[in-house]
């Protein structure tokens, strides 16, 4: 696999420098390793008198604790790493923007939502602006367009492209490998195992902990474990609660805090309309394909774990997509009680839709559009596109606003 030789991830370059010319406080967030220090230091360094700080460190972090104002002192940008580790500076920050309006004051990182969580006293209402960053998409590791959902709405089933060299195999490898930039540069799959070994330990030791008292750890690594196999799964809480002799609000409360921290992304369900009985769960995925499949195991090796593991790969590169692109829209899944599921459905702010089916197969079938046809016809002109991603290299027409592309169109595109 061709990898760029930058694996920053460049698509949130822009906002960020963008936010910085006219917000006082700019905060990254993001999960673990995903490139926050990285990219927030590149752009601090280059900023005159700019001067960065990591609490991840002891004696910055002794400092801040002991005089959370006199640590925010400063001219320039000031980041701060993992602000979410001293609580007291938030008060601090608020206080000197108050007095300072200067845009571009603070730039600050946190591997969790910063703006939920209990410990911080204040949510710098009016004074900051959040970016996400997420595991790098497929585009930023290859240096390709990452261009998909624009071209989806711009010219819905007239959208092709091939694929070739690609096939099964090659997109189950990508898979596996995901996107926290450590893991990329790790050329062998043995090599990996160790990152992700030692990632889920620092995920539950320090990273569950800041957010979350945890007393049962061996419980939250296999609700890590139920919720990967197959990853992408309708949520059933009381499913989870019995398989882990937990109370379904222990099983909630886990699932919003890994929610927190990045580590899972909850897809609401769908309405078409008049006339549908939608299921309203969401859908649960990994913010990363790799670690989804490193708790998988063996079991990648099924047909049906593979076929969670590609599904959940499309809808995470189509989330990361909908933080950059044009087109404004929001990303469902559609599941009802007459048993017609699409894996995933953007809408955009006007109304139109683009439906997505994700196959394994390396071959495009009639049947394959039978979910697509179904919501086509309950959500009529607003129908944009449908389309079938699978694992062949040619695009193919299926009808009337309907194709069959490569799931390598998803970065292909520009």
């Amino acid at each position: 696999m061709k990898v760029a030789a930058n694996l920053l991830p460049r698509r949130a370059c822009g906002p960020l420098l963008e936010a910085l010319t006219d917000t006082r406080v700019v905060v990254v967030n993001g999960a673990r390793q995903v490139g926050k220090s990285t990219l927030a230091e590149t752009v601090v360094r280059k900023r005159p008198g700019g001067i960065a700080r990591f609490l991840d460190e002891a004696a910055p972090r002794e400092a801040a604790t002991a005089d959370p104002a006199a640590f925010v002192e400063h001219a320039g940008l000031m980041l701060i790493d993992e602000v979410q580790r001293v609580p007291d500076l938030w008060l601090a920050i608020k206080h000197t923007v108050d007095r300072d309006p200067r845009p571009g004051r603070f730039l600050l990182t946190g591997s969790a939502r910063l703006q939920v969580l209990r410990s911080l006293p204040d949510a710098l209402v009016g004074r900051s602006e959040t970016i996400e960053l997420w595991p790098l998409s497929q585009g930023e590791i290859d240096g390709e367009p990452d261009g998909f959902v624009d071209a989806a709405f711009a010219r819905g089933a007239d959208l092709l492209i091939d694929a070739e060299g690609m096939g099964k195999k090659d997109y189950l490898d990508r898979v596996l490998r995901g996107g926290y930039p450590e893991a990329v540069r790790r050329a062998t799959e043995a090599r990996r195992r160790q990152f992700f070994s030692a990632y889920l330990s620092d995920l539950i030791v320090r990273d569950f902990q800041q957010v979350a008292e945890v007393h049962k750890v061996t419980e939250l690594r296999r609700l890590l474990s139920l919720l990967a196999a197959p990853a992408g799964a309708v949520l059933n809480s009381a499913r989870l609660s019995s398989a882990l002799e937990l109370d379904v609000r222990t099983v909630n409360h886990y699932l919003d805090m890994l929610e927190t921290i990045f580590v899972i992304r909850r897809i609401p369900g769908w309405s078409a309309g008049a006339g549908a009985r939608p299921i309203k769960k969401p859908k649960v995925h990994f913010t990363d394909t790799g670690l989804a499949g490193f708790l998988s195991g063996t079991a990648t090796s099924q047909p049906t774990v593979q076929g969670g593991l590609l599904e959940n790969f499309v809808v995470g590169e189509l989330g990361r997509q909908l933080t950059w692109c044009e087109t404004q829209a929001q990303l469902f899944h559609f599941r009802d009680y007459e048993k017609t599921e699409v894996d995933a459905v953007i809408e955009s702010y006007g109304g139109e839709v683009v439906a997505i089916e994700v196959k394994a197969s390396e071959t495009a079938r009639s049947e394959d559009f039978k979910a697509l046809k179904a919501l086509q016809a309950r959500v009529g002109d607003r129908f944009r596109a449908g389309f079938l991603l699978y694992c062949g290299r040619q695009s193919l027409p299926f009808g009337e606003r309907l194709a069959a592309l490569p799931i390598a169109a998803i970065w292909r595109c520009g």
